[in-house]
């Protein structure tokens, strides 16, 4: 998370605004945690541009609780849901769907290019209950630069990764949902963003705590939610608007990328960037060194630069650099330089 925003948690932790009482033991109904919730829901919608047909729902969870919830809602036995298969977490969506029972219908997937690329073209199907994709998959490197258009249904997207990272194009969109611990704060907080035509629907033997409608029709106070979370979420939210906007934000994602990108297309000899250029994420930057046995070397190298969690996934190896919304331009600048004189060296 950004300095200046642990700097305000820190200053406010004890004692939020003159109340006596840190956010973190006040009631989720009184009136101090109750603007701060409205006062989210609103930056929120300014920020993103959601459009008005869309709730704001505060949920836990994170995107595997999402993941059996969307077909548990909106699918089942019986009825067919569209998804498109770019890594490890479309593959946990599609296995929760059909636990439940549901037809899944692959509408593309990268699996046998070792989830290297994102699928240029989708195959449509009429009926789909949704069609759900990742947008950007931390393991692989990879990301929507473009939303596709999902023909007679509508897109369910798990941003997780790149939640306010970039603007949103609402235009196919029916839900879409994101853990905040990557882009928008703190662990324990899973914002969605759903039409309200949704919840007409839901099966009538979903939970009611299970149910999105249950969130929407009571501003996601059924029941106590996460209100730390929440408040730490609406000081991202704060400091994103200082950066730019989410244009702003973009802009400067970019930036940091390409010192990396650059870095890797440099030094041939060293580096073998895994995703494909077209397909290539501005979240996690995903490489192996030609030489594997120089990985060793590699990482301590960085970690005295003070350059850590590089490792990257047991299912690609080498290295992965995550460079989210709060991770310095000046980071990337010297983890750059540093592959840069690796290269050089090899």
């Amino acid at each position: 998370m950004p300095a200046s925003v642990l700097e305000i948690v820190r200053d406010e932790l004890l004692d939020y605004q003159g109340s006596g009482m840190s956010i973190m033991e006040m009631s989720h109904r009184g009136k101090v945690f109750d603007a701060v919730y409205k006062e989210s829901i609103d930056r929120l919608r300014k920020l993103a541009s959601i459009p008005e047909k869309f709730d704001i729902l505060y949920m836990t969870g994170g995107a595997s609780t999402q993941f059996a919830l969307i077909p548990l809602n909106f699918s089942g036995k019986g009825r067919t849901a569209g998804y498109v298969n770019t890594g490890t977490w479309s593959e946990k969506a599609v296995e929760q769907a059909k636990l439940q029972g549901v037809d899944v219908f692959m509408a593309a997937s990268s699996q046998s290019e070792k989830h290297n690329h994102i699928p240029a073209v989708i195959e449509k199907k009429a009926g789909l209950d949704y069609l759900h994709i990742t947008s950007n998959n931390t393991i692989y490197g990879t990301q929507y630069h473009t939303l596709p258009d999902p023909g007679d249904t509508k897109l369910v997207i798990d941003m997780s990764s790149d939640f306010l990272s970039r603007p949103i194009d609402w235009k196919h969109i029916g839900m879409a949902y994101a853990g905040t611990q990557k882009n928008a704060g703190p662990s324990g907080l899973t914002v969605v963003v759903i039409d309200r035509e949704y919840y007409s629907r839901e099966k009538s033997d979903t939970p009611t705590m299970f149910r999105y409608s249950t969130y929407g029709k009571n501003e996601s106070m059924y029941n106590t939610p996460p209100t730390f979370q929440i408040y730490v979420f609406n000081l991202i939210m704060k400091w994103i608007e200082s950066t730019g906007g989410l244009t702003g934000m973009d802009k400067v994602n970019q930036e940091k990328a390409k010192y990396i990108y650059d870095a890797i297309d440099a030094s041939p000899n060293a580096y073998i960037g895994h995703s494909k250029k077209e397909s290539r994420s501005l979240m996690n930057i995903t490489f192996n060194l030609t030489d594997k046995s120089k990985e060793d070397e590699f990482q301590k190298g960085a970690q005295n630069l003070k350059l850590s969690g590089l490792k990257g996934h047991r299912s690609v190896g080498g290295f992965r650099a995550s460079v989210y919304n709060a991770m310095p331009v000046e980071g990337c600048k010297i983890l750059a330089q540093y592959m840069n004189e690796f290269g050089e060296a090899i």
